[in-house]
């Protein structure tokens, strides 16, 4: 009787330690809970303590992901932290984050692509499918920190618009290029005409492109990366505006070439990796590989 007791009393305790074993489980190993219920996983801690916020501008390497850790986006970008709209969007990712800091989240598709950026899915994204957000911050700034920098650099740099100008000219005429622009600081050569769809808002487009400088220096290349650009035309944080302007006049299967004025590029600022110098105008040959129509 004692004996049974004893061993009744025994596996309790051991189902009671299971079951405290399963529920205690990351629900994906190697990622931890946090704010507002998001999974991630921190992979370097930096100096300072003091989290984003909101307003607060934030210049930061971000890779998109899906959950088997297929890359479709990756790219450098300064911008600023809004009060999340909804809990569990990629707004409280950035405020987990502290300068330095760097961190992998899982987030809903859905939410990121329909609530955030207001746009459709891509096509190899479900409504109920989860993503991987990698977020590298770089720089915290407050928006008055911001702005300081940003009116002293403008006050030294504001010369620069005609020289930019007077270099473009330069460069056409040493090309015997008599182009005239397209649309508004959009210069484009067809190379090779398309016989697809024409690209418009809400289509998921995949393309290749060489960026060069004027005097032929590559700057980006998904042909060098072998990895061609794949995204939904018309969403933010995706491509420049001359690029966006350029691949609205394309279709698919056509290449062109064409020239921006900074204007449609990085403008008075250049690029926040610093690799684009500011009022610098830039040459893209870009290929429309495949269209798929959006709903």
């Amino acid at each position: 009787m004692n004996i049974s007791f004893h061993n009744r009393v025994i596996m309790i305790i051991l189902i009671l330690f299971l079951v405290q074993s399963c529920l205690n489980k990351p629900q994906y190993p190697g990622f931890s809970r946090g704010r507002h219920g998001i999974y991630y996983q921190l992979h370097k801690i930096g100096e300072d303590t003091e989290k984003a916020g909101p307003g607060d501008f934030v210049t930061a390497d971000i890779t998109y992901q899906t959950m088997d850790d297929s890359v479709f986006f990756t790219g450098r970008r300064k911008l600023q932290i809004t009060e999340p709209r909804f809990r569990g969007g990629i707004d409280d990712c950035f405020m987990m984050l502290a300068e330095k800091e760097s961190a992998t989240f899982i987030i809903s598709a859905f939410d990121f692509f329909h609530l955030t950026l207001q746009s459709d899915l891509p096509s190899f994204l479900n409504e109920d499918d989860l993503m991987k957000v990698t977020l590298d911050i770089i720089e915290i700034q407050t928006e008055e920190e911001f702005i300081k920098e940003k009116e002293a650099f403008l006050s030294w740099i504001e010369d620069f618009g005609d020289y930019e100008k007077i270099i473009l000219k330069q460069f056409l005429d040493q090309e015997k290029l008599t182009m005239e622009p397209e649309r508004e600081g959009v210069y484009r050569i067809i190379l090779k005409e398309g016989s697809g769809m024409k690209i418009e808002q809400g289509d998921t487009i995949t393309i290749n492109y060489e960026g060069k400088f004027l005097n032929g220096k590559f700057f980006d290349s998904t042909i060098k990366r072998s990895q061609p650009f794949q995204f939904v035309y018309g969403t933010e944080w995706q491509v420049i505006k001359g690029l966006e302007e350029a691949l609205s006049m394309m279709t698919e299967g056509e290449k062109s070439l064409f020239i921006f004025l900074s204007e449609m590029a990085f403008g008075k600022e250049g690029s926040s990796t610093g690799i684009i110098p500011p009022y610098t105008s830039l040459i893209f040959e870009v290929e429309v590989l495949d269209v798929i129509k959006g709903n």
